[in-house]
Formats: structure tokens, sequence, C-alpha cells
């Protein structure tokens, strides 16, 4: 479920919510940029992407187009040298990194797991 105040922020941004599934996530990942990150980081809350938060969303990425699933996230804090509960101030939730890091719908099982 996408809270009201992303809605409202990608409502915000004039045409964005064609760029997003009805789950959230970015319909083409393929189009995924980094300014588009920021864009994405602003709608889920994000304010400023630092460099922290830059190094989790590679992380993820590589992770993810290695193995071509959702990489365990405890393993990605710790290679960020972070742990979890940082991991959730830089990010509201698994989702919101998955979000703003542009990989596709994980899948309704999946999504379970990432709130």
């Amino acid at each position: 479920m996408i809270p009201d105040a992303v809605k409202a922020r990608r409502a915000s941004l004039g045409g964005a919510p064609d760029w997003f599934d009805a789950d959230g996530f970015l319909a083409q990942p393929g189009d995924w940029t980094p300014n588009l990150a920021r864009k994405i980081a602003w709608m889920e809350g994000v304010e400023e992407l630092t460099a922290k938060h830059w190094q989790v969303i590679h992380l993820v990425r590589d992770r993810y187009y290695a193995i071509g699933a959702l990489p365990v996230m405890r393993l990605v804090c710790r290679a960020a040298g972070i742990d979890p509960q940082s991991a959730h101030k830089l990010f509201s939730s698994c989702s919101s990194l998955w979000r703003i890091a542009g990989l596709p719908n994980p899948g309704e099982e999946a999504r379970s797991y990432m709130n």
C-alpha cells in the first residue's frame, strides 16, 4: 500500500504516476537514472540522497542484478557497514529503498516482507 503522502508528492510532479505500476514500483526499470532516483527519493520522503544512501542503493542494485532476486538486507547492511536500524533511518522501508533503486516490482509475496 502506498502512503497518501507519497501519492501526493507523485501527483505534484505531473505525469509521474505513469512512471509507476499499481504498487509504486518503476514500470520500466530500465529507465532508472540517478536523477530519477533523486525524484523517487523525494516522493518517498527522503529529502536528500547522501553518500551512504548511494552506497546502499548501488549494493542493492548490484546484488539484485547478480542474483536476480531480493538480496538479504542483513548482508547489504553488513556490506555497507551499517546496522539495520540505521538503514531504516536512511530509507523508511525496504519497499522505499527498492523503489528508489529503480528495481522491478518483486511480486506480492516479496512485498509482504519488505515493510
